[in-house]
């Protein structure tokens, strides 16, 4: 059993990650002043991991669209008919969890009882249960789930979007599948991608809150069924650098058309992929946020409304872009608005003092989030399964030496105008 201490000297805070023996790694935050606990189980997997190969399979293997989630789903049942979330309302817990492109994960939070909590969420998720019958009976379920996206006009503009920008990335699968490939979804596919991707050396756990790290390790020798590492590798096709298409339309029952707007940029990984995630949400609040010209403007003209934000889809090495979305009348007219105003920042450079300001802010979050144990659980997790080279404090050091000209020389990588997508959903096409 190998042990680290992740400190920030000038947060005075630290946090343990444990190699366990199962293959497991445990990350633990021990924060004395808090009363809640939050915990999460995770593996790096989700819907972008379609195709795989371990030591078991001869070769690469390419599973139905929509198994990660359907697997999620599927890991709360039991042989004993037993119920996952009223073994947590027994110790108070609140229980939950989720699938993303990339990783799965399960989670509980509590103000008592962690210890036995905690035995639940291992017992559960290293307990799969698959039959005819059960998997058949939740793809009428999901398929719900899938139709009512659908029938959502930003879900569709999003997904839209998503196929726009990339051509080959399974980025382009939608979380839950579709109705057709969930259809082809049996027992003994549910069990080799659990057996692939559920092993320890692929999973995360990790704890948060007023914790003893010994009894959570104990817990952990108790519970933890370890097995060989399969070395896992899943596929991912090599991506062209264009767009697959600039533009694409849809239609759905919807009172103002809707509207994203992707930046695709080129994928990096390690610390360098986390300096350009930083950079670019401050290019995007430089650009559009509620503080710019542009948006205000926008505003003022009546051609946005309050629903328009920022936000970043990114994937360690994997996958990297920005996207604007919202509600506009004429969306295309927003579109060349936007891209007018990324080619004269990238002539005049970005403003200096909303830079200063924006960087404080965003030091600030990253220090006030210190003291939300959810969020602390979280960010391990999310940190360590995208990458295990990085820790949540890495992007406080980035943010602190952050200068102005660093961001001015990435608006024409980050930010390329032509290799963007734009997706409208309206009553018309």
């Amino acid at each position: 059993m190998n042990k680290q201490i992740i400190k920030s000297e000038e947060l005075d805070e630290q946090y343990t990650i444990v190699h366990h023996s199962s293959g497991l790694d445990i990350m633990m935050w021990k924060k004395e002043d808090f009363s809640t606990v939050e915990a999460l189980f995770g593996t790096k997997y989700g819907s972008i991991n379609n195709c795989f190969k371990t030591d078991d399979t001869d070769g690469f293997i390419t599973v139905p669209d929509g198994i990660a989630h359907y697997l999620e789903h599927k890991l709360f049942e039991s042989d004993d008919n037993s119920n996952v979330f009223d073994l947590y309302a027994s110790t108070g817990a609140s229980a939950n969890a989720f699938t993303s492109t990339d990783i799965t994960a399960y989670l509980f939070s509590c103000t008592d009882n962690y210890e036995r909590s905690l035995e639940i969420l291992l017992e559960f998720v290293q307990s799969p249960y698959f039959t005819v019958e059960n998997v058949q009976k939740e793809q009428g379920i999901i398929a719900q789930e899938i139709k009512m996206g659908d029938d959502s006009p930003s879900r569709k503009c999003f997904k839209n979007l998503l196929k726009a920008l990339y051509v080959k990335n399974p980025l382009r699968i939608d979380v839950a599948g579709t109705v057709e490939s969930i259809a082809q979804i049996t027992p003994e596919l549910l069990y080799q991608c659990y057996n692939a991707f559920y092993n320890l050396h692929n999973m995360t756990l990790s704890i948060a809150g007023n914790i003893d790290e010994q009894k959570v390790l104990e817990i952990c020798d108790r519970f933890l069924k370890p097995s060989a590492d399969k070395h896992l590798q899943s596929f991912f096709p090599e991506e062209p650098r264009e767009v697959g298409q600039k533009l694409v339309t849809d239609t759905c029952p919807v009172g103002i058309p809707v509207f994203s707007i992707g930046f695709k940029a080129v994928v990096s990984e390690g610390k360098e992929y986390l300096k350009r995630s930083v950079i670019a949400g401050m290019l995007l609040e430089q650009l559009i946020g509620q503080t710019s010209a542009l948006y205000n403007q926008l505003l003022e003209e009546g051609l946005i409304n309050s629903t328009l934000g920022t936000y970043m889809y990114t994937g360690s090495g994997k996958y990297f872009c920005c996207m604007i979305e919202g509600e506009a009348a004429d969306p295309q007219q927003v579109y060349e608005r936007v891209c007018k105003e990324i080619e004269r920042l990238k002539s005049e450079g970005i403003d200096e003092e909303r830079f200063e300001i924006d960087k404080r802010v965003r030091y600030g979050e990253k220090v006030s989030s210190i003291n939300d144990v959810k969020a602390c659980a979280e960010a391990m997790l999310y940190y360590h399964l995208d990458n295990e080279e990085l820790t949540l404090f890495d992007d406080l050091e980035i943010i602190a030496s952050l200068t102005v000209d660093e961001c001015n020389s990435m608006i024409g990588e980050i930010l390329d105008v032509e290799r963007c997508s734009l997706s409208i959903v309206t009553n018309k096409q």
